[in-house]
């Protein structure tokens, strides 16, 4: 007994006819009539009562047919179901990022998840504390957005685009982008930034910038969130240095001003996580990256 047996007594159950029944699962009529003789056979049932004027379901047959035929339904769903796995366009993926790119590709990426796998369940990560290496290799998270590539040999990068790095001021502030010439014009000011102490890859590019220009920050505030940064500096609290992606999250009252500096944005995961629903994210993640390459 295989599933195209039970469809074939389904469709003839309903049909009552056996030529009409042939024709619409396309094989002959003395192929569904061995079919349904060999249904009979295993079942050790009479499923038809046939004669040369009419064909009627015997109880047994009436009790299958009312029993399968919501199962068959529910095959069908989960077969679809599993097709969709299959091609990628169903199940559920987390995704890791930095606070940075929050307004800028992963809205972006978010947005276009939802118009072409809406039966998609997405789970995002910011995380603080937590390597992302860390949270791939413990099945914490499937891939990531990240500042440097992938250093662990079970893990893979990409490089997606570069973006500046600015300084952010207030908007009264008397430092312009025309009058810019450089960090030394407000190195007598608080800094509100991520802790210089952290080993992140971030936090190296900002004492590189700092380094550059001979400067020892006078950091007024630490924070790692750059909403919050933003926002304290639009209160006149302090001056900072993010990459140019939070502009498209930034209140009216700060002014961004960018420096001859840049950060990359890679997207990593785990070497052997062959997942269709990967591949679908990391195709649509780099198309996206073009976006930003050019703008």
């Amino acid at each position: 007994m295989d599933l195209q047996q039970i469809r074939n007594f389904l469709t003839l159950a309903q049909e009552l006819h056996f030529w009409n029944t042939a024709e619409k699962v396309y094989i002959t009529q003395s192929a569904l009539s061995r079919q349904i003789k060999s249904l009979e056979d295993e079942l050790g049932v009479t499923l038809f009562e046939r004669n040369k004027r009419r064909v009627k379901l015997t109880e047994a047959g009436a009790f299958l047919r009312d029993k399968w035929l919501p199962l068959m339904d529910e095959i069908s769903r989960i077969h679809r179901q599993a097709q969709r796995i299959h091609e990628g366009a169903y199940g559920s993926i987390s995704i890791g990022y930095p606070g940075s790119v929050t307004y800028g590709i992963l809205q972006e990426l978010i947005a276009s998840i939802d118009h072409l796998f809406p039966d998609l369940r997405v789970e995002l990560f910011e995380p603080t504390d937590i390597s992302f290496e860390q949270l791939l290799l413990n099945y914490q998270m499937d891939l990531a957005l990240r500042r440097d590539p992938a250093e662990n040999p079970a893990l893979q990068s990409i490089w997606l685009y570069s973006e500046q790095f600015a300084l952010i001021v207030p908007d009264g502030h008397a430092v312009n982008q025309e009058n810019f010439t450089g960090l030394l014009d407000v190195k007598d000011e608080k800094f509100i930034i991520s802790g210089l102490h952290h080993k992140t890859f971030y936090v190296s590019n900002l004492r590189m910038i700092f380094d550059h220009y001979g400067i020892d920050p006078n950091i007024h505030i630490e924070s790692d969130f750059g909403g919050v940064i933003l926002s304290l500096v639009a209160r006149g609290l302090g001056v900072s240095i993010l990459p140019s992606s939070y502009s498209f999250s930034a209140p009216p009252n700060v002014r961004f001003i960018n420096l001859p500096f840049q950060v990359d944005l890679h997207v990593i995961w785990r070497k052997e996580d062959n997942r269709p629903v990967l591949h679908n994210i990391l195709k649509e993640i780099q198309q996206l990256a073009n976006k930003f390459k050019t703008s």
